[in-house]
């Protein structure tokens, strides 16, 4: 039995020493790695959605048709496809550069944002349009207001910029949204809650209850207004409130700026709809899914998906799902 203690407890220690090795190692490369990227140019994957419908409507015809009626088809295809390269010499197709947003309480999403529109902006033309799909229930203001600024970009260049909600685009989401031409949602996304939340525990009569002292030294009189440890004031709780108004007449400024047709101040009450109720508030356009609209524009243009190709973290993949379960779970702006 001391034999097998003895045993236990070196290899214990070694594997304690492999495994500190290992993330020292670890660490190491991660660090190297980042410096060999720092100034490099985030490379970007650009997919052209005509040949994804085209591929997809082909296969279909592959399983569905007959042998004979399936070579006509493709015959059929070629033709028009030669016919189509032909006319687009003498007068090109316009463009639809699609991107992709999927917000989390940060808007981390807003750098790939940033890239994909400057790259995006770098060969747009008045007559293309950008489309912006954005799933995202709010966050931070700081965020979404930047996120917001680069849907202004493409606005400011006079290149139409349509947005789609499939799912929900609430507070800091319909930020973003109201900043676009034209906005079109599905039947059932969510949109709306237009106003500001910010919630704090605090712990001072628990600390208080075990004689623990807890000292804030700040200069400003309203450096800290609210406290986790603190004890909180009257005085300091008007401040907030006063801060968290005044964030909230931003955003109803904002709304009305980019959206003037909304009765504001029958929408900036915090409360979200679903789609068909938002169409008749004003929130949104039209009813249309994403699927739908860029199919349909996709007859009539050459429609490319534009994104930033990063490989995420190996944390961040294994704990993607149960971390974006927990952001839903939160609320913000």
């Amino acid at each position: 039995m001391s034999f097998l203690a003895d045993y236990g407890l070196f290899a214990a220690k070694w594997f304690t020493v492999i495994a500190t090795v290992l993330l020292a190692v670890g660490a190491l490369l991660a660090l190297l790695a980042a410096q060999r990227r720092h100034g490099q140019t985030v490379p970007l994957e650009v997919k052209k959605l005509n040949d994804k419908y085209l591929a997809m409507a082909m296969t279909l015809r592959a399983s569905v048709l007959p042998p004979r009626a399936l070579k006509r088809a493709l015959k059929e295809e070629k033709h028009a496809r030669r016919a189509r390269e032909e006319r687009d010499e003498d007068a090109p197709r316009p463009r639809v550069f699609v991107c992709n947003f999927k917000g989390d309480m940060r808007a981390s999403a807003v750098s790939d944002l940033r890239e994909v529109i400057t790259a995006i902006l770098t060969v747009g033309r008045t007559e293309d349009e950008v489309v912006a799909v954005i799933e995202s229930p709010g966050g931070t203001i700081h965020g979404y207001g930047l996120a917001a600024s680069q849907l202004a970009r493409v606005r400011e260049r006079g290149i139409p910029l349509t947005v789609a909600v499939d799912k929900v685009a609430a507070s800091g989401g319909y930020m973003m949204a109201c900043v676009a031409d034209r906005i079109i949602a599905a039947p059932f996304a969510i949109l709306g809650s237009i106003g500001v939340i910010a919630q704090i525990p605090n712990f001072n009569r628990l600390l208080r209850k075990h004689d623990i002292d807890f000292e804030q030294l700040t200069a400003g009189r309203y450096k800290r207004t609210l406290s986790l440890f603190g004890e909180n004031t009257p005085e300091g709780r008007a401040k907030f409130q006063e801060e968290i108004e005044e964030a909230h007449g931003l955003f109803k400024e904002f709304v009305h700026e980019h959206r003037p047709v909304v009765d504001v101040e029958a929408i900036a009450t915090g409360e979200h709809w679903f789609g068909r109720r938002a169409l008749e508030l004003k929130l949104v356009d039209a009813l249309q899914t994403s699927d739908d609209y860029l199919a349909l524009r996709a007859a009539d243009a050459d429609v490319f998906e534009v994104s930033c190709a990063r490989r995420k973290p190996l944390l961040e993949r294994l704990l993607g799902p149960s971390m974006r379960h927990l952001e839903d779970l939160r609320t913000g702006l």
